[in-house]
C-alpha cells in the first residue's frame, strides 16, 4: 500500500457479514502461557499482525519453539514448564507494549540477563510501575531515568511475596506479574493501588491462564492471590475474532445505516470490548446477539456521555461515530490512553478538528459536537486504531485521505480490503 490511502464514499446503508480476525489480546496472552506450559499447546484462530509476531519472535529468542505459523489453521507451541535456558538475551519488541510488559514479568523465571527495548514512542510509554512491583517480589530489574522502557531484568528465579501496583497507566503490569507468578517459588499476592485502568483485560488474562490449567483467587475487589506450585498444562484453544477489531466493522451500519453481523464473537465473549455495543445501543443502534454472531442495525442519532475506562481502545471508533449524531458526545476517565502508541487524545482532537468537528480536550478524555464535515488528510501518528477510525469518517464525507495507512499492520493487517469490501453492499438512497 501507498503512503496514503483514499477512502471510498460508501454509497448508503450497508448488508454484509464480516469475521475480523483473531483476538491480538487473547493470542498475546494464549503465547506467553502456552510457552511457560507442560507439553505442547494447539491454538487455532490466532491473529498474525506485527504485534504478535514481535511476541512470537522474542519467545523464540528466548528458546521456545513452535511449528506453523500465526494465522495459520493450526500453531504448535511447545512449551519449557516455566523454564528457560540459561543465558543473555536482547529483545527487540519495536512497538508492542503488551510483548514488553508481558515479558519483563516472565524474563525473571530464567537465569542471566534480558535486554528489552522498543521503538522510540516505546521509550516514552511507562514501565516503571511494573518494575516496582517486580522488585517487591524478588526480581532485580531496572528500566529507563525516564521510569519508560529499556528493561533489563537479571534473572534469577521468580522468588514470589506481595506487591502493590499502581493499575493507572495500564492494566497490563498486573497482568504481567500474573501470567509469571505460578512458578514463584512462593505464592504471589498482588493487588491494584488506586483505579486500575482496562479492568476487563485482567479478567481475560484470568480467564486464558484458568484455561492453561492455572487458578487465580481473588482476594477482596483488587486482589489476586497466585498459589506457587500451579503448572500451566498444554491446551487447545480456539481464539475468538478480536472485539476491538470488531468494533470499526459495527461502527458502519451507526454511521451509514444498514446492518452489519460480526461472525465468531457473542455476548458471553471474554473480550470487554464488546461493551462497545452498549454505547452504540445507547446513540440508537439496535442491537441483536446471536450465539455465533452480533448484528448491528441502524444509524446512531444522538450523542452520549460515557465513562470508557474499561473499553478504552474503542475510543477512538466511538469518537468518529460522534461525528454523524446530533448533540455532544462526551467520553470520561480515559487519561491513560494518552499514554499509547500515540497520545489518543490529543491526536484524535487533533484530526477531528481537521474533519470540521468541535472538540473539547480535557485531560481524560474529549467531547465532540458534530459541525460542518469536510475532507481533509489526517494523520495516523504510526498508531493503527488512528488509521481504522479515521478512515470511517470516509465512509460519509469525501476526500478524507490516510496517511501511513500500513500503520493498521500492528493488529489488523487487511482492514482496508475489509472495509472495501463491507461497504461494497451500500446501496445508494
Amino acid at each position: 500500500m501507498s503512503d496514503r490511502y483514499a477512502v471510498s464514499r460508501c454509497p448508503g446503508p450497508v448488508d454484509a457479514r464480516a469475521r475480523p480476525p483473531g483476538s491480538k489480546s487473547i493470542t498475546n496472552r494464549a503465547l506467553v502461557c502456552a510457552a511457560l506450559a507442560e507439553g505442547t499447546s494447539s491454538l487455532s484462530g490466532t491473529l498474525a499482525s506485527e504485534d504478535t509476531q514481535v511476541m512470537l519472535a522474542a519467545l523464540e529468542q528466548l528458546g521456545i519453539q513452535h511449528s506453523g505459523s500465526l494465522g495459520d489453521e493450526e500453531l504448535t507451541i511447545c512449551g519449557n514448564s516455566g523454564r528457560f535456558a540459561e543465558g543473555n538475551y536482547f529483545l527487540d519488541v519495536s512497538n508492542s507494549g503488551t510483548t514488553m510488559r508481558f515479558l519483563a514479568a516472565v524474563a525473571a523465571l530464567g537465569t542471566g540477563a534480558v535486554h528489552i527495548d522498543g521503538a522510540p514512542r516505546m521509550r516514552e510509554r511507562p514501565i516503571q510501575p511494573l518494575i516496582d512491583a517486580l522488585c517487591d517480589i524478588g526480581v532485580d530489574g531496572t528500566c529507563g531515568s525516564n521510569g519508560c522502557p529499556p528493561v533489563i531484568i537479571r534473572g534469577t528465579g521468580l522468588p514470589g511475596g506481595s506487591t502493590t501496583i499502581d493499575g493507572g497507566a495500564s492494566s497490563q503490569f498486573l497482568s504481567a506479574i500474573l501470567m509469571a507468578s505460578p512458578y514463584a517459588r512462593e505464592d504471589v499476592f498482588a493487588s491494584a493501588a488506586g483505579d486500575t485502568v482496562s479492568l476487563p483485560y485482567l479478567d481475560m488474562t484470568v480467564e486464558v491462564m484458568k484455561r492453561f490449567g492455572v487458578n487465580v483467587a481473588m482476594e477482596g475487589t483488587t486482589g489476586y492471590h497466585v498459589e506457587s506450585g500451579q503448572v500451566y498444562q498444554a491446551t487447545s484453544l480456539d481464539i475468538e475474532p478480536d472485539a476491538t477489531a470488531a468494533s470499526y466493522l459495527w461502527a458502519i451500519p451507526a454511521i451509514m445505516g444498514g446492518r452489519l453481523t460480526v461472525e465468531g464473537l457473542n455476548r458471553e465473549s471474554i473480550q470487554g470490548d464488546v461493551m462497545f455495543l452498549d454505547c452504540l445501543s445507547e446513540m440508537g443502534c439496535t442491537v441483536d446477539y446471536q450465539s455465533n454472531g452480533i448484528t448491528v442495525e441502524g444509524r446512531a442519532r444522538r450523542g452520549i456521555d460515557v465513562d470508557m475506562n474499561g473499553i478504552s481502545d474503542t475510543v477512538q471508533t466511538l469518537a468518529v461515530v460522534a461525528l454523524f449524531v446530533e448533540g455532544e458526545t462526551s467520553i470520561r476517565n480515559v487519561a491513560h490512553i494518552r499514554h499509547k502508541e500515540t497520545d489518543r487524545i490529543g491526536s484524535l482532537a487533533r484530526e477531528l478538528r481537521k474533519l470540521g468537528a468541535d472538540v473539547i480536550e480535557r485531560d481524560d478524555g474529549l467531547a465532540i459536537t458534530p459541525g460542518s464535515t469536510h475532507g481533509a488528510i489526517v494523520e495516523t501518528y504510526s498508531d493503527h486504531r488512528m488509521a481504522m477510525s479515521l478512515a470511517l469518517a470516509g465512509l460519509r464525507i469525501d476526500d478524507v485521505v490516510i496517511s501511513d495507512p500500513d500503520c493498521t499492520g500492528k493488529t489488523y493487517p487487511r482492514f482496508f480490503q475489509d472495509l472495501e469490501a463491507v461497504t461494497a453492499t451500500g446501496q445508494s438512497p
